[in-house]
């Protein structure tokens, strides 16, 4: 089976030694930038002696990696998975005459956890957090020909109230761990930008209006110089054919509704079957001569639940859901390529899939620009600590609000999961600041934005959350459909052993979603590993597939669900996929499973 010219069977890979060239903000585009993956010089720092001995100005720097990949992969060239908690970088690159009366923005996409960077020796920027971007204006560090770009990384594998998802705090993976990612593991770039630019913006769809409302953000002066005469011009197309184009007056913070039906125009909405999008370009100009230019893009969307239900542009919706890992064999948690990124999103469509929920990770933006461009809704969810502190608390917070800020403008992102199984929170049964913890971290993410569903603590123990959502890797059919035949069954279940709602707190009405089930392992080559259940041929692989999807259908109250999982990661063998993407059975016929589309057919 062919999916846009690409086999389902092909396992891509990239070269070592290739930087990876595509743009990697394409959501945020502008003409004006450079690549700085690839080649890096790099270094262990074990003894913790770098700074002492001002690696920045001078130090050695013995080996060689390839960025944006993590020293634990294979890509990186060096592969080494020992711990190795501080680590360096130098990358020399020549000054450009076209910087001159500029600024120069150095942007990093994920330092894994906290990051120091020099430029000629002079640091530029600190940052914590190890999934999500920072950025600093590096211009007046830079020199008049060469420069060194140096930058240190620090993990703390050892402490647990570190946000780090499945990242595995031993030296070897197991259950449901996998290996470490420490420094830089997605894409670092140079970005040219006028003194006066834009700097960022929010676009919000209103379907019912047939219009979106912006809110751009403008780098300029407090005061503009008399002759000048700053405008920003907002520019709407649609496959091509102008929509809609408006210049108004500049001011640092513009709020802005743009229309894009009337006049007899048809509104093109997104969804997965019909994911259209529409082209914007915004410009600022000073006399009508352009200064700064940004592409970006968006869709006509709308994702809620009213009245119980889950609304997919104002029409009833059932998810079909895979838990998504996000993990490499060769890349750990950086895709090897693009090309591998959009090949996940085809064969997660192909498998009958309208959605993915990206487990404990906060994805690379060019996936989630597949996902929009394809047309698949994404779970977005925070990777997670193992420990309840107040710096935990604190650490998880500036994250989790550093995610969001970055990824709400994608339309494929539907849901917002700060927390999974209680994980950064273990004591909620008897601990209210725990509680208090996880309510206040859905209020944070509905204060940020407030057009999406927020679950606090997806699986069990619930505070408030917009959707009801159970894990339960029940095997047997006909136990899971008495379990879900009516919300007062479900309820009571406690698959796991963990009840729904934490204490205090009650179901309210909530859609019902099943959003971790099946796990069924199925070992197809020589990795071994383990799963909830266990298939020993094609035919019961498909065989239990069917009857664990068969009862989401059939249940009256269920409304989509999440199958576990995308494909086998190191030691698990649980995937509808091999970990190097090959399908474990004919993907038609777990097309047909997925999609429900056997129960239509009468299948036995």
């Amino acid at each position: 089976m062919a999916l846009n010219g690409t086999n389902v069977n092909q396992v891509i890979a990239l070269e070592v030694g290739v930087p990876r060239g595509e743009h990697p903000s394409p959501q945020w585009k502008r003409a004006n930038w450079q690549s700085l993956n690839g080649t890096w010089e790099f270094a262990f720092d074990d003894e913790r002696q770098g700074v002492q001995e001002k690696w920045q100005m001078d130090g050695e720097f013995p080996l060689i990696i390839q960025v944006p990949f993590s020293f634990e992969s294979t890509l990186s060239g060096i592969g080494d998975r020992q711990r190795h908690d501080v680590v360096w970088y130098r990358r020399r690159f020549p000054s450009s005459p076209s910087w001159v009366n500029h600024r120069v923005w150095l942007h990093f996409g994920a330092v894994d956890y906290r990051a120091t960077v020099w430029v000629n020796g002079q640091v530029v920027t600190t940052h914590e957090g190890g999934h999500t971007p920072f950025s600093c204006d590096v211009a007046d560090f830079l020199s008049d020909e060469d420069n060194t770009l140096v930058v240190m990384a620090e993990d703390f594998t050892e402490d647990l109230s570190l946000p780090r998802g499945k990242q595995y705090w031993k030296d070897q993976s197991e259950s449901i761990f996998y290996t470490r990612t420490t420094g830089i593991w997605q894409s670092v770039w140079l970005e040219i930008l006028p003194i006066e630019h834009i700097q960022s913006m929010t676009c919000t769809a209103d379907l019912d209006a047939e219009a979106i409302d912006l809110n751009v953000d403008l780098e300029i002066a407090a005061e503009a110089p008399v002759t000048a005469q700053l405008e920003l011009e907002l520019e709407i197309r649609f496959d091509g054919a102008l929509v809609e184009s408006v210049r108004i007056p500049a001011r640092r913070q513009i709020a802005q509704r743009l229309y894009v039906g009337g006049k007899d125009r048809e509104v093109y909405h997104w969804s997965p079957d019909h994911p259209n999008l529409y082209d914007l370009n915004l410009r600022l100009l000073n006399n009508g001569e352009l200064v700064d230019e940004v592409e970006s893009y968006f869709g006509m969307r709308r994702f809620e639940v009213i009245n119980g239900r889950i609304l997919l542009n104002n029409r009833p919706y059932f998810l079909r859901l895979v838990l998504d890992q996000g993990y490499f064999p060769d890349g750990n948690l950086t895709p090897p390529s693009d090309e591998a990124i959009r090949h996940d999103v085809e064969l997660t469509k192909a498998l009958g899939f309208n959605g993915a929920r990206k487990h404990q990770k906060v994805e690379d933006p060019r996936y989630l620009y597949w996902c929009d461009k394809i047309g698949l809704l994404v779970w977005g969810e925070m990777s997670n600590a193992y420990e309840f502190s107040s710096i935990s608390v604190q650490r998880l917070a500036r994250e989790w609000t550093e995610a969001i800020l970055r990824d709400r403008n994608h339309p494929c992102i539907v849901a917002w999961v700060p927390l999974n199984e209680s994980w950064g929170a273990p004591n909620l049964l008897h601990d209210q600041r725990q509680r208090a913890f996880l309510t206040a971290m859905y209020h944070l993410t509905k204060a940020l934005d407030s057009t999406r569903p927020v679950i606090s603590n997806d699986g069990w123990e619930h505070t408030r959350s917009d959707l009801c959502t159970i894990h339960d890797y029940e095997c047997d059919r006909d136990v899971l459909a008495a379990r879900y035949r009516d919300c007062d069954t479900a309820l009571r279940a406690t698959p796991g052993g963990k009840l729904i709602y934490a204490p205090t707190y009650h179901y309210e009405g909530e859609p019902i979603v099943i959003s971790e089930m099946g796990g069924i392992s199925f070992r197809v080559s020589e990795q071994e590993g383990w799963g909830y259940s266990a298939a020993v041929s094609e035919v019961d692989f498909l065989d239990r597939y069917r009857a664990v999807v068969e009862p989401m259908y059939t249940s009256p109250v269920v409304q989509g669900f999440c199958y576990t999982q995308l494909t086998d990661v190191e030691q698990e063998i649980n995937g509808l996929l091999t970990y190097e993407r090959i399908p474990k059975a004919d993907i038609e016929a777990l097309r047909r499973i997925t999609t429900g589309e056997f129960l239509r057919k009468g299948e036995a």
